[in-house]
């Protein structure tokens, strides 16, 4: 197959047009009905465009809202962007069963992130440890042209570390900076401060005179910030007395609240239920931020390594049954930002800021945070009553009929015949074949 040229340089219509002439018959029809995607406003198609390259189309998502959330005392109606009703429908009865008990209890600890300078350094290690020891200040001193800004709304480089890292790969070192960026995500301004102090600390080693000329060759290896930021973390939670669970699902209050806790206990101690049980969790907080264009793919890894973090991956969540009380709690990091990025760029990203009251990035991990916690005590909820399937199908009723090509009318008669039965693919499929043998 010869290779495209200038592919990225066509137009949409151009690129749609190649890839059409790839493919036959059904596939080439699809790709030919690309165009049907583009937003009807021609300044928000380009600007959609430019976040991405090679750009067709747009690939939709359901936008939707989770009412109710009381946390920390005020009211959110929370923006989220998922495929799945269930996890909307788990949030929002989380948030409404936990409003009328007190509400999300949601607190930020700390919200430091890491930037890393790697490299490779053949000296004498002492004189390394002790020319950074003297340099550190000016080196940091040398960045204020960059930091300034940032330290004026109350952040910037909070510290600046020499590591030796040789034991586990030979003339292995970092430098180690942490940070506080505020509002902002921050990637763009830390990756920008590791490069030029990588390039300060490699300049005054090769003009100090406390080096052998053999010995001022440093090799920078990369420098980059780490999305792994176990110091920016949050910690939400709900308790209220057990005997205010009432009866649930045929259960008393103290069997409920014992089986879920029990339930939560397992995901703490086997890492196969604590990756799905995680997954629940995520499912929430990766609706609010894709909602609020922000970086879901560095949450997830960032919430699945400190989930591991003591050796063996387990439950981001936990449950305490004590004097007759219950309290159900999450602790995740989450590294987000309310300026800069897609965040000040999408309009839906924009929208969904403005409908949660143009939260500082502290509220908005508060917020996400509450809408995990909530969505994984629906899931767990549903595990020791009635089973997930009976929620997630008859939530999924809809997408079943329209995946088997049923008609506005089968599809109403659908929802009512299904109103008190099992739904599964099988029974929808012979729901609508009997449908149809009667026509």
């Amino acid at each position: 197959m010869k290779a495209v040229s200038g592919f990225s340089k066509m137009t949409k219509e151009e690129k749609i047009s190649w890839l059409s002439t790839q493919f036959d018959g059904e596939a080439q029809d699809m790709i030919n009905q690309l165009p049907a995607f583009w937003h009807h406003d021609s300044n928000i198609q380009k600007r959609l465009d430019e976040f991405s390259e090679n750009t067709l189309t747009n690939f939709d998502m359901p936008f939707g809202i989770a009412p109710n959330f009381l946390i920390n005392g005020r009211t959110y109606s929370v923006p989220m962007v998922i495929e799945e009703s269930s996890v909307v429908a788990a949030a929002s009865l989380g948030a409404k069963f936990w409003l009328e008990r007190g509400g999300f209890t949601s607190t930020v600890i700390s919200t430091k992130k890491v930037g890393q300078v790697h490299f490779l350094w053949l000296g004498p290690k002492d004189q390394l440890k002790a020319f950074f020891e003297v340099s550190k200040s000016s080196i940091l001193e040398s960045v204020k042209h960059l930091s300034q800004n940032m330290e004026t709304r109350g952040g910037g480089i909070l510290s600046i570390e020499l590591l030796d890292m040789t034991a586990k790969m030979e003339n292995y070192f970092q430098l180690k900076l942490e940070f506080d960026t505020c509002d902002a995500m921050g990637a763009n301004f830390i990756n920008s401060i590791l490069e030029e102090v990588a390039d300060i600390f490699k300049n005054k080693i090769k003009i100090s005179d406390s080096f052998l000329p053999a010995e001022k060759e440093i090799q920078i290896i990369m420098c980059i910030l780490s999305n792994y930021t176990p110091e920016c973390v949050v910690e939400c939670s709900v308790e209220c007395p057990i005997e205010s669970f009432g009866e649930v699902s045929g259960m008393n209050p103290r069997v409920f609240a014992e089986r879920f806790a029990a339930a939560v206990r397992i995901a703490e101690i086997d890492t196969s239920r604590a990756v799905t049980h995680n997954k629940g969790i995520m499912n929430g907080i990766d609706a609010v931020v894709l909602a609020t264009g922000n970086d879901f793919r560095a949450i997830e890894a960032c919430a699945h390594a400190y989930a591991a973090r003591d050796g063996q991956y387990r439950s981001l969540s936990s449950v305490s049954l004590v004097d007759d009380k219950f309290k159900f709690s999450l602790k995740v990091p989450l590294a987000v930002g309310v300026v800069g990025g897609l965040t000040s760029l999408h309009p839906l990203a924009k929208t969904s800021l403005a409908i949660l009251k143009k939260p500082s990035a502290i509220q908005l991990m508060q917020v996400m945070a509450a809408v995990g916690l909530a969505q994984n005590f629906g899931a767990v909820k549903s595990l020791v009553t009635t089973g997930i399937q009976k929620g997630h199908m008859k939530l999924h009723l809809l997408n079943v009929l329209n995946q088997l090509n049923a008609t506005p009318d089968q599809i109403h008669r659908g929802k009512e015949y299904f109103a008190d039965k099992a739904v599964s693919f099988t029974a929808v499929r012979k729901f609508l074949e009997s449908m149809n043998q009667l026509q």
